[in-house]
């Protein structure tokens, strides 16, 4: 024969389960859920997802060479890639830069010349 719990019972289960979720909510949450996404100013003010294989102009924008006062953005990745500071990859005609090798570059940079 199946016991029913008592009100006392319950009430002590609804507490354990309380406590339990509790404790879940408190534990911290993963790396990689505190992280910021990265994001690509899409010239109008607002903001774009920025993606794994960038082409010349999303890589200006990602290193912010059109908001300075750099004459020729595009000669300016050329140089960083003809110096061995910054990796590309040809997909087909065209040259992709991967984000990783894009924040390589401004890690290199920075280590350079640190402020």
């Amino acid at each position: 024969m199946a016991q029913i719990p008592s009100g006392k019972m319950v009430f002590e289960m609804k507490t354990q389960e309380a406590n339990k979720d509790r404790k879940q909510a408190e534990q911290p949450t993963a790396f990689a859920d505190l992280v910021m996404p990265v994001v690509l100013p899409n010239g109008n003010g607002g903001f774009t997802p920025c993606p794994e294989l960038l082409t010349e102009r999303e890589a200006i924008r990602f290193l912010r060479l059109d908001d300075i006062s750099v004459e020729d953005p595009a000669n300016a990745l050329r140089y960083y890639r003809k110096k061995g500071l910054l990796r590309a990859t040809q997909v087909g005609k065209c040259i992709r830069y991967r984000r990783v090798e894009l924040e390589k570059l401004l890690d290199r940079l920075t280590e350079a010349n640190p402020r």
